[in-house]
């Protein structure tokens, strides 16, 4: 029973894996996506795709099991906001990390940040340097306006990669 549960978690990871690669390829190359259109989302077709965080190496593929030897991780969810649609939504579980500092955060992540007691959770569009410091742009992918600037003692986590 327990070997068929794994089974089902690596035909679900690695389905997932799939459409996510679908996704970006569409997202990066801006063709058409007729299950977007379907339901009337709108996707900006500039959008980076994440840094890869997750080396070759770091992954291990069994019959019966996936291994990522990744430290200091943990799972998170979403809420059914739909500001990351159609890479996250309130199904998706991601695997995050703490990021220890700026260098960490490149433009195309996605990051958890705190804005007024609230976590957000958008991709980085821009990263740039003020009188302050670093600070980082975020937004949606599927919303019309950023998050304002964000500096990193907002960040709380970095998704280094989603199942679905």
């Amino acid at each position: 029973m327990k070997s068929l549960s794994l089974l089902k978690f690596s035909i679900i990871f690695l389905t997932g894996m799939l459409l996510g690669t679908l996704i970006n390829f569409v997202l990066v190359y801006g063709l058409e996506n007729p299950f977007l259109n379907n339901f009337g989302l709108s996707v900006n077709n500039n959008v980076s795709v994440p840094f890869d965080y997750i080396k070759e190496n770091q992954i291990e593929i069994y019959s019966d099991k996936i291994i990522l030897n990744i430290e200091n991780t943990s799972l998170s969810k979403y809420a059914a906001t739909g500001s990351m649609v159609p890479v996250l939504n309130e199904d998706s579980n991601g695997i995050r990390i703490v990021p220890k500092s700026e260098e960490e955060i490149h433009i195309g992540d996605i990051i958890t940040f705190e804005k007024d007691s609230i976590l957000i959770v958008h991709r980085v569009i821009e990263k740039n340097n003020d009188e302050k410091g670093i600070y980082f742009i975020t937004k949606g992918d599927n919303n019309e306006l950023n998050d304002g600037m964000i500096r990193f003692n907002q960040i709380k986590y970095k998704t280094i990669g989603v199942l679905w």
